[in-house]
């Protein structure tokens, strides 16, 4: 049996009651679940080539600067870090 959560009341704040309710779920046999997604899938709108190919390049881009990024920030503390730990 499957039920269906609720909040009572217009406002959801922590606290208040939950209700359940016996509501069941359409069953649908495996013909129409197939054709369903079918329809669905039918409308996914997929990149083109380009577009992958330029995601993919700006993904690398981003990669290689956050990466540089990190490479400066640890050689800087790590410098700091030798200079405090030296005058000791």
């Amino acid at each position: 049996m499957r039920f269906r959560l609720e909040f009572a009341g217009p406002s959801a704040y922590l606290g208040q009651e939950i209700r359940m309710t016996g509501q069941h779920m359409a069953k649908t046999n495996p013909l129409q679940f197939v054709q369903q997604v079918r329809g669905e899938v039918a409308k996914v709108v997929w990149p083109t080539r380009r577009e992958v190919v330029l995601t993919t390049i700006m993904v690398f881009i981003m990669a290689a600067l956050t990466a540089t990024f990190f490479s400066l920030v640890d050689l800087g503390i790590r410098t700091g870090l030798a200079a405090v730990l030296t005058a000791f």
